[in-house]
C-alpha cells in the first residue's frame, strides 16, 4: 500500500473513532464525518441544537497535501499529532497547519 493511501486510510479511522466518542456527549447535536478522498480533505463536525443554541464545531480537520497530512484544527483535548505518530505517520509528514510557519520548526514536525 502506498504512503498516500495509507494515510487516508489512517485519517478515515481517527475521524471514525472520535466520531462514535462524541455521538453520545451532547443530546440533540449530531457528529458528521467529511472524508473527500479525491480532493484530501477530512473532518469531524458537531452540527445541532443544545440549550436553545445553534451549535457548528469543526472538532477535526485533515488535509493531505503532497503526501504529508496537514492538521488544520484540532479542537479537542487530543495531542493527534502524536496519536497520529503512534499510528505509524512519520513526524516528518505531519504538518501543523493551525501553528503560524515561522515558528512550526519549534513543534518537532514538518514545517510544509
Amino acid at each position: 500500500m502506498d504512503k498516500t493511501t495509507y494515510y487516508r486510510q489512517i485519517l478515515i479511522e481517527t475521524l471514525e473513532s472520535y466520531a462514535c466518542i462524541k455521538k453520545s456527549l451532547t443530546p440533540g447535536v449530531k457528529t458528521q464525518t467529511i472524508i473527500d478522498n479525491e480532493r484530501g480533505h477530512y473532518q469531524l463536525l458537531s452540527i445541532g441544537w443544545h440549550n436553545n443554541r445553534f451549535v457548528y464545531l469543526v472538532a477535526l480537520h485533515f488535509d493531505l497535501i503532497a503526501d504529508k497530512i496537514w492538521i488544520q484544527q484540532n479542537n479537542t483535548d487530543v495531542l493527534i499529532a502524536d496519536e497520529l505518530v503512534e499510528k505509524g505517520v512519520s513526524k516528518s509528514d505531519i504538518v501543523l497547519g493551525f501553528v503560524p510557519e515561522k515558528i512550526r520548526h519549534y513543534e518537532g514536525f514538518a514545517v510544509a
